[in-house]
């Protein structure tokens, strides 16, 4: 099973596509024991091998997977009035994400208002210290959750990507303090965003809502500040929705 799971994060971060020899390199096993594994995947529609260069990729079962996973996150489904509403009150678009090991999974996003061309980031997948979502989260984490985040890789997306641990560090308290995040083009060159975390029933931090968008709009002098209490209010309203306890849902310095 163990090595069934390498061969999918294999091809996920590796692909488009991966051949036999390639895989067992890779993972360091015998090739006949990869293909034996590959055999098993394609037949439950996990991974689907190319007719041509006979390389594997992933397989359309597991978007039935993905589907079913963000369908039951209790997050996700109970965001979407809330992420509806911020993004009619800023008329920017909104994203939800949860940490998934150092990564944030966007599990919903709703389009700004406006209803230009836009693309659905449901399934992306950015590093933590590179999104204000991320931050966010990791400020509002327990302390060994935090530490593992910071003594782990910190990716570089842009110029901008914050890798130094001790200023990252000192970054995620003044987070606590203030109940939100600021992300100015860590990610991507000319994009913000603006983000407060999210708690649920236990009090634990559950994910993060926030605003994305060009950085001009985003952090001007006369929006930052309105936008920031637009997502702050949306993540209690949010929490309390989660049923979090009153002072979980009511983040540090609000």
């Amino acid at each position: 099973m163990h090595r069934a799971v390498q061969i999918l994060r294999e091809l996920a971060s590796g692909g488009p596509r991966l051949g036999v020899t390639e895989l067992a390199d890779r993972l360091g096993v015998a090739k006949p024991t990869v293909h034996a594994l590959l055999r098993t995947l394609e037949i439950e529609g996990l991974v689907a091998q190319d007719r041509e260069s006979l390389k594997y990729q992933l397989g359309p079962n597991l978007v039935q997977l993905g589907n079913a996973y963000l369908d039951t996150h209790e997050l996700r489904t109970r965001s979407l009035t809330w992420a509806d509403g911020l993004a009619g009150r800023t008329k920017e678009a909104v994203w939800v994400g949860v940490l998934i090991g150092d990564h944030v999974l966007i599990v919903h996003h709703a389009f700004r208002p406006e209803g230009a061309v836009q693309i659905l980031e449901v399934g992306a997948s950015i590093p933590w210290n590179t999104c204000a979502l991320g931050k966010a989260i990791a400020a509002s984490s327990p302390a060994a959750v935090r530490e593992r985040l910071l003594a782990g890789e910190l990716a570089v997306l842009t110029g901008a990507s914050m890798t130094d641990r001790k200023e990252l560090g000192d970054h995620l308290r003044e987070v606590l303090k203030a109940g939100y995040a600021i992300e100015d083009q860590e990610s991507a060159i000319g994009d913000a965003g603006i983000a407060s975390p999210v708690f649920d029933r236990s009090g634990e931090v559950a994910g993060a809502i926030g605003i994305v968008g060009p950085v001009e709009r985003m952090l001007g002098e006369s929006t930052r500040q309105e936008i920031a209490v637009a997502v702050r209010e949306t993540a209690r309203n949010l929490s309390r929705d989660l049923g979090a306890p009153r002072r979980a849902a009511y983040t540090p310095g609000a």
